[in-house]
């Protein structure tokens, strides 16, 4: 292997920005559609770089649309737990399903997971992939490392994509030499339970590529939606300026953190209020991700940091995580 894995993210993506904000209309629709038989031409074959909750969930549902899904991690220990994982989550689809019939439960399981072959060599994993999907760190670093060792290594015509939700894609594409054949796919968490998936393109995506995204976005059950290459998408670029502007109506003396929540939860119809949010996303997250985007354009208003964030992260108030960010948590 000549690309290292060791930052490979088995973490919570910052997507959880807006997991919660969907959960109502996801437990209400949770349909999978079959694979269609264009799809079948174009996308048979999806590798998935990174085997944390993310990576995890996308082979789920890659696997029960009946596609050849390789999970890719940089050790058997990522592998045996994602794969123990999916093996839960595929149960309890099951038991949805299927009720009280444990034979057509157990069938279901299995029929999917034979689907599913696990590997700790990248190369080897991603040889005959159709669609290679990354789903590490966000270190903008590590991931042009890791695409430009999938390049050598993928067939000409394959599809590379990233689950980034925060970095732009073409820096993150920058050194690809086939950059019509990249493109992005940004997945919410949980994966099998959210209906959302951002489809992005950058300038030079071609729109080959990026409606054979969309052929697969919508065969494995996810209503897609198409976004250039923008900060944050569509989804966390509403969402992450909507919860710093909750911190600056606290910073400016304006209302208190649990009247904002409470007024968000009571007047918008949010199941949290923005704090409450952050907590369960994570403090450190928030900012890393509005910190980069601060950098990138110094000039944008609604990307200014926080004081009050930096300081709660110095502190090590993360969120629920840590046991207190806004609030304070008890097990």
């Amino acid at each position: 292997m000549h690309v290292s894995l060791t930052l490979i993210c088995r973490s919570l993506s910052t997507s959880d920005l807006f997991s919660l904000m969907l959960s109502r209309s996801a437990l209400q629709s949770n349909r999978l559609l079959s694979t269609s038989k264009v799809l079948q031409k174009q996308v048979q074959n999806v590798t998935i770089i990174g085997a944390g909750l993310m990576g995890s969930g996308i082979a789920q549902v890659s696997a029960q649309s009946k596609l050849n899904v390789v999970l890719v991690d940089q050790n058997d220990a990522a592998l045996q737990k994602a794969t123990k994982g999916i093996h839960s989550s595929l149960a309890r689809v099951a038991k949805k399903k299927f009720a009280e019939d444990a034979a057509a439960q157990n069938k279901f399981v299995e029929g999917t997971t034979k689907y599913i072959k696990t590997t700790t060599n990248i190369n080897e994993g991603v040889k005959d992939a159709d669609l290679v999907i990354e789903a590490i760190v966000e270190n903008i670093d590590v991931k042009r490392k890791l695409f430009a060792e999938l390049e050598k290594n993928v067939k000409s015509d394959a599809i590379l994509t990233t689950n980034t939700s925060s970095l732009k894609l073409s820096d993150i594409g920058l050194n690809l030499k086939n950059k019509q054949n990249f493109g992005g796919l940004h997945f919410f968490n949980p994966v099998p339970m959210m209906k959302l998936l951002e489809v992005v393109r950058h300038a030079e995506t071609s729109d080959d590529t990026f409606k054979t995204l969309n052929d697969y976005g919508k065969a494995i059950g996810k209503t897609t939606v198409a976004c250039k290459d923008t900060p944050g998408f569509i989804v966390n670029r509403l969402l992450v300026p909507y919860m710093f502007e909750a911190l600056r109506m606290v910073e400016r003396g304006d209302a208190t953190m649990e009247d904002v929540d409470i007024a968000m939860k009571l007047g918008a119809g949010y199941p949290m209020g923005p704090f409450e949010l952050t907590d369960y996303v994570g403090l450190d997250t928030s900012k890393f991700i509005m910190d980069g985007w601060h950098k990138a354009y110094p000039n944008e208003p609604l990307f200014k940091p926080s004081d009050l964030l930096s300081k709660k992260v110095a502190e090590g108030k993360l969120g629920r995580k840590s046991g207190e960010g806004f609030y304070k948590y008890t097990k």
